[in-house]
């Protein structure tokens, strides 16, 4: 699979997707559910330890966030028995409605609201991925999708740079509910931004399967499609990695650098400086490189940093953390990019949801078993095989062109 097949135009193509009304239009819906999302992911732990003092239940937020992810393939079905347009609009709206709801949480026994309204997001958050990465496909061209992942990614990226320094802020001098509040309206921001969006949309087709034989359907497809297979099992390798790196960022901090635990948010501050700076070029290496080998040289890059880390100099850790930040969105971009081009438009909801089960599933399994690890084995030697494995991943990838 190779870059001519999309296109040669990379000149201006970035500027070609915000200049077109609905792609930029639908490109801030996005940006203004994922800042929402943002403030609620950080402010939720912060509020639980605020009203508990528990670090475990403060963890468990997280968990009640991603949890549904697992059931991806299931819940993107949902994305394809509808319109998806309507579906965004009407699930942003909900998600508005909700978030008010957590003005009552005031005391420690009225967390199950705070945790009932977290997985509820995050099960309408799998559904609205699935439903965003299908629906773009009608509204930006085919040759310009790679672009369109790419600016996604740099401004989600730029969004958790701000947003939950501003959350943790908001919540420090008005407390939780100011926050729940503030998420409420940039959800329901991005629920007119969607609604403006100007899209030939039809009615899907009924189809024969529901439930699990609707979810079998989507694999199916996905997983049928031989150029896939080996992208996105390379891609899931990569983030089982990336999982056990996040795992052992303390370690890196205490054990390697000798700075307190709060240095830990200069380097995801450097990390999150490396996704915004490759989503801006993402669209153009893509088209140049085609959708495997710009996985594989994100994941030659993410080993090489992961493996560097083991150094004990701050200006390699920093440079280590954006090199870090600038290959993985090589990945995901590429898997999501390449599932988007492959897959039939009547399957393609719970194809994505499917994908992104099987690419992010993987990353949040290996946090936990990193944690394990980093506790038994030294950091430096975790670090040195993660990078090795990462090199053997990349060259796979690269190889199977």
């Amino acid at each position: 699979m190779t870059g001519e097949k999309y296109g040669t135009g990379g000149t201006g193509a970035t500027g070609r997707v915000l200049r077109d009304r609905d792609a930029a239009l639908y490109l801030g819906g996005v940006v203004g559910a994922g800042c929402g999302a943002s403030l609620l992911w950080l402010t939720a732990g912060i509020w639980v330890k605020d009203l508990t003092g528990s670090n475990a239940l403060a963890a468990l937020c997280a968990f009640a966030l991603w949890a549904p992810v697992l059931l991806g393939p299931l819940l993107g079905t949902l994305a394809d028995r509808t319109r998806r347009h309507p579906l965004l609009v009407r699930s942003n709206l909900a998600l508005a409605l909700l978030l008010l709801t957590l003005c009552a949480v005031d005391s420690a026994d009225r967390l199950w609201l705070l945790f009932t309204v977290l997985v509820l997001y995050g099960a309408t958050g799998v559904v609205q991925d699935a439903a965003e990465g299908a629906l773009v496909t009608r509204i930006v061209d085919r040759d310009l999708l790679g672009d369109f992942n790419g600016l996604r990614t740099t401004a989600n990226e730029g969004v958790k740079l701000i947003a939950p320094l501003a959350g943790a802020g908001l919540f420090t001098a008005y407390g939780g509910p100011a926050v729940a509040v503030l998420a409420a309206v940039l959800f329901a921001l991005a629920a007119g931004l969607y609604a403006r969006v100007r899209v030939d949309e039809p009615r899907p087709e009924p189809g024969t399967a529901r439930g699990f034989g609707a979810v079998a359907e989507g694999v199916r497809e996905l997983w049928g499609c031989l150029a896939l297979r080996p992208l996105l099992v390379g891609c899931g390798a990569v983030m089982l990695l990336a999982g056990v790196n996040g795992a052992v960022v303390f370690a890196v901090v205490d054990e390697g650098l000798g700075r307190p635990p709060g240095w830990v948010g200069a380097l995801y501050t450097a990390q999150g400086v490396g996704s915004v700076a490759v989503g801006a070029v993402a669209g153009r290496l893509l088209r140049r490189l085609g959708e495997r080998r710009f996985a594989a040289y994100g994941a030659g890059l993410f080993a090489v940093a992961v493996a560097a880390r083991a150094v004990p100099d701050v200006s390699v850790a920093l440079v280590a953390s954006a090199a870090v930040g600038a290959g993985l969105p090589c990945v995901l971009i590429a898997a999501l990019t390449a599932v988007q081009r492959a897959v039939p438009e009547a399957f393609l909801g719970r194809a994505v949801a499917t994908a992104n089960t099987l690419l992010l599933a993987p990353n949040a399994v290996a946090l936990g078993v990193g944690a394990g690890l980093v506790a038994g084995v030294d950091h430096r030697v975790l670090l040195l095989a993660l990078g090795s494995a990462g090199l053997v991943v990349a060259g796979r990838l690269r190889l199977r062109l």
